[in-house]
């Protein structure tokens, strides 16, 4: 693999309705997209960080520096055995793993399209039909979450997730299950909560949850080891497991009983690999969380969720469900039973509609190979291609 441009844009989507965390209220998206290409072959990556440093440090803005001054330079006219081997070109770049990741899946897409095979066989995955459930934000009323779940459910999803923070739990959780006693159903607090909460906190093993989502520090895995130890409802964590390594230590104080795994978080497949294989090796499940993505990143995750450890359902949802613009072709469609199933053509096995891309598009820039070699200067001829980022 020897990728002779790259292209990075940033595209501008609307929700189609408010989605409100512990964190704040998400109203529209600003989202990287990243274009690797090899003669006529392309591959495709989206860049997961937000518009604030609330979820991650990383920013748009950070993961755009971080791509066009570092990562980027280093790949570009280089020859690579693989998608594999990119890791050891950008490991001089401490953190900015939603940066990494972006640029690592399109790399995998690529690979996967010059191997003339679907991206999920190429990772290894063994599920050609993976399990789909939906998170639903924190609702305006009481009776507005109980009308969302009964129409997501309506719609086939196997798992409902709803977001908790303090003042919006206990009675919330009490309302759901009484409306639906047998629903599969788990709770997010986004580190909403504080070690001064465990016994709040344990009364949710009354309903009988599948897991409670990072509940304390984003950071933190003692204070979490000393919770779960309190609680029958196992905890899963999300923030607080980086790598391979946050993962190995959390197991090991007891800090979790089932982990969540997120490409840009960990930083790409190559270390969401070696989590899922570190889990499933000590009958962990995990499944495969969302960041609100478009057509592209949602993709990504369809290719992850069929590796074996994906036990559980994932926040993998309908491309529909969250923008109105639709970026790919075919959407990714959950159908009536809740599943999803995994492409067969090569690398994300859909088409990317670019000119629905480009009518979004608030900036477009590529790069290529300098002339003096792959360590020189990678950009060239910018002008004219959108607006200067912000």
């Amino acid at each position: 693999m020897r990728i002779d441009r790259i292209e990075l844009r940033e595209i501008h989507l609307k929700l189609k309705q408010p989605f409100v965390t512990s964190m704040g209220t998400q109203q529209a998206r600003r989202i990287l997209l990243l274009r690797v290409s090899q003669a006529d072959r392309d591959g495709w990556g989206e860049c997961t960080a937000g518009e604030d440093p609330f979820y991650s440090y990383e920013t748009v803005e950070t993961a755009a520096q971080v791509l066009e001054r570092f990562l980027i330079p280093s790949v570009l006219g280089i020859e690579l055995s693989g998608a594999e081997a990119l890791a050891e070109r950008v490991a001089a770049v401490r953190g900015h793993p939603m940066a990494r990741a972006a640029l690592e899946c399109a790399c995998w897409e690529l690979e996967a399209r010059q191997r003339e095979q679907p991206l999920w066989r190429l990772l290894g995955g063994v599920r050609p039909v993976i399990r789909s459930g939906v998170s639903i934000g924190i609702q305006p009323a009481p009776e507005r979450l109980l009308e969302r779940i009964e129409t997501e459910l309506e719609a086939g999803y196997q798992r409902i997730k709803i977001k908790i923070k303090p003042g919006w739990d206990l009675d919330i959780v009490d309302r759901v299950r009484q409306r639906f006693p047998e629903l599969a159903l788990m709770v997010d607090a986004n580190s909403a909560y504080t070690p001064a909460h465990a016994e709040h906190l344990a009364r949710l093993d009354a309903y009988r949850l599948m897991m409670i989502e990072q509940p304390l520090g984003h950071d933190d895995l003692i204070e979490h080891a000393r919770l779960q130890r309190g609680l029958r409802t196992p905890i899963c964590l999300d923030e607080s497991i980086r790598n391979a390594g946050d993962a190995a230590a959390a197991l090991e104080l007891g800090s979790c009983r089932i982990i969540n795994i997120k490409l840009g978080r960990v930083g790409g497949f190559r270390e969401a690999r070696a989590v899922e294989t570190l889990c499933r090796g000590r009958g962990v499940p995990v499944w495969c969380g969302g960041m609100l993505e478009a057509g592209i990143g949602r993709l990504h995750n369809v290719a992850l969720s069929t590796l074996e450890g994906f036990r559980l359902p994932g926040d993998v949802a309908d491309s529909r469900r969250y923008y109105d613009r639709e970026l790919i072709d075919p959407p990714v469609i959950v159908r009536p039973d809740g599943t999803i199933a995994a492409p067969e053509l090569p690398g994300l096995g859909h088409r990317i509609l670019l000119p629905e891309i480009d009518s979004v598009t608030a900036w477009k820039r590529s790069y290529f190979p300098s002339p003096s070699g792959p360590a020189g200067p990678a950009r060239r001829g910018v002008g004219g291609e959108g607006v200067k980022p912000r």
